[in-house]
Formats: structure tokens, sequence, C-alpha cells
């Protein structure tokens, strides 16, 4: 039974893990591996989840942790740069050529401003991967009034970097 619902969770996960580790990472071969290192610890632990949360904020949050654990070994890291992810899904199903092109220059005008890797994780977790203010509240074991707050700096703080970008 843990091997099918092992596989139903690698199966159904596996693209937004890595896409979401990328984000934090900015590095292809090491979020591979890191989603890897979170696969073996969801094998290792899953008789601890106690389902109080959705699989995927779960699923999450130990993706957030083995990032953690990765950048804190890393030591230093005060901004991340951001660049356009090269897979980055659009939600249209059926866009038009100069929309892709309008989506796409202005996700590089965005990720193009350095931020602190608290904002960038809740950009990336509200307004990319979807999740809601309970469920990033939970990913990053946060309350709900921080996320919001956070959430508003990091929309405020590239606001005024892309005015003086414009100006």
């Amino acid at each position: 039974m843990l091997e099918s619902v092992f596989n139903r969770l690698y199966h159904s996960y596996y693209h937004d893990l890595h896409k979401f580790l990328f984000y934090m990472i900015r590095n292809r071969e090491l979020a591979e591996d890191l989603v890897q290192e979170v696969y073996v610890k969801v094998y290792k632990n899953f008789e601890k989840f106690e389902g109080k949360s959705k699989e995927k904020t779960w699923l999450y949050a130990i993706a957030r942790n083995v990032a953690i654990d990765y950048i804190r070994k890393q030591k230093g890291i005060k901004e991340v740069q951001l660049s356009e992810y090269d897979a980055f899904q659009l939600k249209d199903t059926n866009p038009i050529p100069e929309e892709v092109v309008l989506r796409k220059d202005e996700v590089q005008q965005i990720y193009s401003i350095k931020m602190k890797p608290d904002q960038k994780v809740i950009l990336d977790l509200r307004f990319l991967l979807d999740l809601s203010i309970s469920e990033t509240a939970t990913t990053l074991g946060w309350s709900e009034s921080k996320v919001k707050t956070l959430q508003h700096r990091a929309i405020q703080h590239l606001k005024d970097k892309y005015r003086k970008k414009a100006g």
C-alpha cells in the first residue's frame, strides 16, 4: 500500500516540487537532486503524516526544509538574483503568440529584480505555484498574517524596483 501511495505522490507532484526547488536554488541539476532527497524523506517518514494538511502542502514543507538545509550549508546568501525559468508554464492552454511573448517578458522583468529569499519564496508559492495563503503558511511553518505581510512587502518591493527601472 505504501508503494502505491508513494508512486501516486511521486507522479502527481514531482514536476511541481522540481519547479519549486529550482526557484529556490536556481540550479536544475541540484533541484533534481533535492527532489530525490525530498522523496527519500517522504518514503522514510510517511507514517508520520497525520493528514492534518493536504499532501501537497506537506510535500512543499519538506521541500522547503530540504532547500533551507542546502542554503544554510552554502552560508552568506543575503539576496537571490532571479531569472526566468525556461519551462515556465502558462495557465492559458491556448494563448495567442503575442500573449506568450508579453507574459514571458513580464515574468523576465519581474524576476530580474533582486529580493530577499523570504519575499521570493512567498511570490513563488502564491503566484507561480498557486498555493493559497493558508497553504503557503502551512508550507512555510508561518502564520497566515506573516504570509500576508511578507506578500504585501514583496509586491511593494517589486513595484518600487520596477518604478526605478522604468523611471
